[in-house]
């Protein structure tokens, strides 16, 4: 497909994004007292994405498979979603810290025990606000074993086995607020024997209280923000390190040594004017065999009722270069974004509020730590200038980035190598080899693989924030854009539009070969099953356990007898083996909706307050006879 130079005097999408950047670009220089200047690159020129050839390269024929997943964050939804590429096909939303009555996640005791409940048995919480999905690791890709991904409104990070695509395991993490970044190492720090994930990282970007009890509310200057180290395989809380600024993106380098974040508000302000006033914020970089080791020394303190050793990682507790555990390198004003190129030499972070990227060089890093770099900034070894609010860079495993323009709604591609060259002072260095208009406000961009070894330059996705012009209205909230740009050629080709319920975060694009799910679970993985043998209801007092078995197309029990007042337990096995036939199990006005796959146990426990004849019913078509599966729950007064 040719893209199109953009006629700004004629065409109406290019007036909305002009009048989308000029405004976005006003309303921060109201604030920030002017953005640093952005020079013409003319030579790149911007192409217009506005008329893609119809789905170009991404249809995917009747009965044919996707060649791709993308696992990608829902934001405010409090899920995950899973897309098939390049059809764009929604395969899955995988509930997480949200309440999903198909699934009965939120609904079934198994579900309410992963995501926490009061001493009610209600759930603690029942929002959530997911950005990041990053997978687990082996041998420097990805393993199809797990996926991670935070909830930045209460601090939790979730599990998600991918065999099952379900989340299997949720961690609050203590004395944080406003959990943001997340990233799984990719090789153990310490044993490097361990070549595959066994920590999950996790930034702070909120200041609060330590310990946030009440004290010091009118004192923000004593408030902190810690970076914290979740186990992979238990989701235990291992230490945590309080760091300056507020933590933003996480990533890790390739040999496990170092975790970074990209931090804004290195000034530690309260405020929006104090959090800007610094020329430069950081990279801050943690140097994890020396966290541990001061963990195993016992050199730590704990923080309230919370047992998890802390670290100091601020910049004045870590002057020695040969003993500290924390580098803040400081970079471009207000960054949002730090990524690590697939070769493992590099990480990028990205201005917002200056139209650079900063590279820097993780071996100078090391050295640094080792106490022959002198400067922090010695470190870095590229500041392109590339465009108007840069965000977040992904790889095509070539030599080449690609970071998201929020202001200037583009797509641009550059050089590392080349950005390194004009650094050291080469003046015909080309670092921008184009630039791609997508619709419009893009946050984050991933390309296949390209957060492995493995990066295959064929896809990078855009997320996009405003979708004006793009798709049929649906009232005042529009639905967001993913939009697909194929990178496998010189030029980037914009293919497909995909909509987005808001809305688009982060995500991975994993070759499919690398996922392999279950078809079928295994009945004696639950300890609960039901058996012909344990079948029935059993009553001890007022509290009945109910204990039935499906299989299409009835119920193993055509009544179902308790009184009201009691207290009641469902515990539901299906004994069906055939693949892709799932049973669900509704109750009229108890609040009592789930589902059952194959061989899969669930249960519900519930108080029969109200009296009556109610149909338990299956709510996902399994047969023929669909409709008539279903048993008489009678409620006697």
């Amino acid at each position: 497909m040719d893209s199109k130079k953009i006629d700004t005097t004629n065409d109406t999408q290019s007036s909305r994004r002009g009048f989308l950047g000029k405004s976005a670009a006003l309303g921060l220089a109201g604030v920030t007292l002017g953005l640093a200047g952005c020079k013409e690159e003319a030579a790149a020129g911007g192409k217009s994405a506005a008329a893609p050839a119809a789905h170009h390269g991404t249809e995917i024929a009747p009965g044919q498979l996707d060649d791709y997943y993308a696992f990608i964050s829902s934001g405010h939804s409090g899920e995950a979603r899973v897309l098939g590429l390049p059809s764009g096909r929604t395969l899955k939303r995988i509930p997480v810290f949200n309440v999903d009555c198909m699934v009965g996640w939120g609904i079934t005791n198994e579900s309410k025990a992963i995501i926490g409940t009061k001493p009610d048995g209600t759930l603690k919480y029942i929002t959530g606000d997911t950005h990041h999905v990053h997978g687990s690791y082996k041998n420097g890709t990805y393993d199809g074993r797990w996926l991670f991904i935070n909830d930045k409104l209460h601090s939790r990070v979730a599990r998600i086995r991918m065999d099952t695509m379900e989340c299997d395991k949720i961690t609050e993490l203590p004395n944080v607020a406003g959990f943001h970044g997340l990233f799984p190492d990719k090789r153990d720090p310490v044993d490097q024997k361990i070549d595959y994930t066994t920590r999950v990282f996790c930034g702070a970007e909120f200041h609060i209280p330590l310990p946030n009890d009440g004290r010091d509310l009118d004192n923000p200057d004593k408030w902190g923000a810690l970076f914290s180290c979740v186990s992979a395989e238990t989701m235990e809380v291992m230490w945590q390190v309080r760091v300056d600024g507020n933590m933003d993106l996480c990533a890790t380098s390739y040999d496990g040594k170092l975790a970074a974040c990209n931090q804004y508000n290195v000034e530690n302000a309260a405020d929006l004017n104090g959090m800007m006033a610094a020329e430069r914020d950081a990279c801050v970089f943690l140097h994890i065999e020396r966290v541990e080791a001061l963990v195993k020394a016992g050199k730590f303190t704990t923080i309230g009722s919370s047992k998890v050793p802390v670290v100091d990682g601020r910049k004045a507790a870590n002057a020695d270069p040969k003993s500290a555990i924390s580098l803040y390198v400081p970079v471009s004003k207000n960054p949002h974004g730090v990524n690590a190129s697939p070769d493992g030499k590099y990480f990028v972070c990205s201005g917002k509020l200056s139209p650079t990227a900063t590279v820097i060089e993780l071996s100078k890093v090391l050295q640094w730590f080792d106490g022959n770099v002198k400067d922090p900034r010695d470190t870095v070894v590229a500041e392109p200038e590339i465009g108007l609010g840069p965000l977040h860079t992904a790889f095509d495993g070539r030599g080449n980035a690609y970071t998201s323009l929020f202001l200037d709604s583009q797509a641009v591609k550059w050089n590392v190598d080349a950005a390194i060259a004009q650094f050291k002072g080469d003046k015909n260095a080309k670092v921008i080899i184009e630039k791609l208009d997508v619709h419009y406000q893009p946050g984050h961009n991933y390309s296949s693989m390209g957060e492995t070894r493995e990066a295959d330059g064929k896809y990078l996705n855009s997320g996009n924030k405003f979708s004006k012009d793009r798709f049929l209205p649906v009232g005042p909230l529009h639905p967001e854009t993913e939009q697909l740009v194929d990178i496998s050629g010189a030029s980037m080709k914009l293919i497909a539009d995909h909509t987005a319920y808001p809305e688009p975060h982060d995500g991975i694009i994993v070759r499919r070969d690398v996922v392999k799910t279950r078809q079928i679970h295994t009945m004696t993985d639950f300890p609960n099953a039901v058996t012909p043998e344990n079948a029935g209801i059993e009553r001890k007092g007022n509290k009945v356990h109910v204990r039935l078995m499906s299989q299409a197309p009835a119920f193993s029990m055509p009544v179902i007898k308790v009184k009201k007042g009691d207290e009641v337990t469902l515990t539901l096995t299906n004994y069906d083996k055939v693949e892709d036939l799932t049973h669900g199990c509704a109750i009229p006005t108890y609040n009592i909706n789930f589902i059952v796959n194959p061989q899969e146990t669930k249960s519900v426990t519930f108080k029969a307050d109200h009296a009556g004849a109610f149909w338990l019913y299956c709510t996902h078509f399994c047969h023929a006879l669909h409709l008539e599966m279903r048993s008489r729950f009678l409620v006697e007064a």
